[in-house]
């Protein structure tokens, strides 16, 4: 099964996931870990990506298809891909298609997770992140542990904010998402792949959402 996670920033993406590949053993592909993990890898196609980013410049869509082809051809798939973070545009979405088509695999689903922007950058600016496993806290909903052991992985840990998690970055980023990444959700309607979900109720309450569009 291989599906798409779409969502503006602090959607709760990556935490939906982190719990699909513990709960149905997929893989997870999120562009950002992807790009590090190469960098630091040595094979030609790593080193692509380090002399981009080293001279300061974006990594083009056709390295990023590249990284995923890899990982499509690695024999490490689990039970299907967790597309997290890409395709943000439409030419992107073209180009993940036409890979999957060419590796003999397809879409079993594209989940739109929705949000309410002033409830979304209320909660992204209350956010903090484990830095040992990436568990997300919340001022209102879900503060750090007394303690500071994290609930997730059972550790000592610093919890990080994210510099550009304020409100004005916020929502500079989520005026890109809308102009760059919101088409795919008409272009994913019309293929019959898309599923919407609330992105705002509680953890579980979007896990049982995702997994009710996953089981049908």
């Amino acid at each position: 099964m291989n599906i798409i996670l779409l969502g503006p920033p602090g959607a709760g993406k990556g935490t939906q996931a982190r719990r699909l590949v513990e709960q149905r053993n997929m893989v997870q592909l999120s562009t950002g870990d992807m790009l590090r993990e190469a960098r630091t890898s040595g094979t030609e196609m790593g080193n692509k990506v380090a002399a981009v980013m080293d001279a300061g410049n974006l990594v083009t869509d056709e390295i990023v298809i590249g990284l995923i082809r890899e990982k499509l051809e690695s024999g490490n798939a689990g039970d299907g891909f967790i597309f997290d973070g890409f395709p943000r545009t439409l030419a992107q979405a073209d180009a993940l298609g036409a890979l999957l088509h060419e590796e003999g695999q397809g879409l079993d689903a594209v989940i739109e997770m929705q949000v309410d922007d002033d409830e979304l950058v209320a909660r992204i600016t209350a956010r903090s992140t484990c830095a040992n496993c990436g568990e997300v806290y919340n001022d209102n909903t879900k503060p750090i542990p007394g303690d500071g052991v994290c609930t997730a992985c059972g550790q000592k840990a610093e919890f990080k904010r994210r510099a550009d998690d304020n409100e004005e970055s916020l929502k500079t980023r989520l005026l890109a998402y809308y102009k760059q990444t919101s088409p795919l959700i008409g272009y994913y309607y019309a293929k019959g792949d898309l599923a919407s979900v609330n992105g705002l109720g509680e953890i579980e309450e979007v896990a049982a959402a995702i997994e009710g569009v996953l089981k049908d």
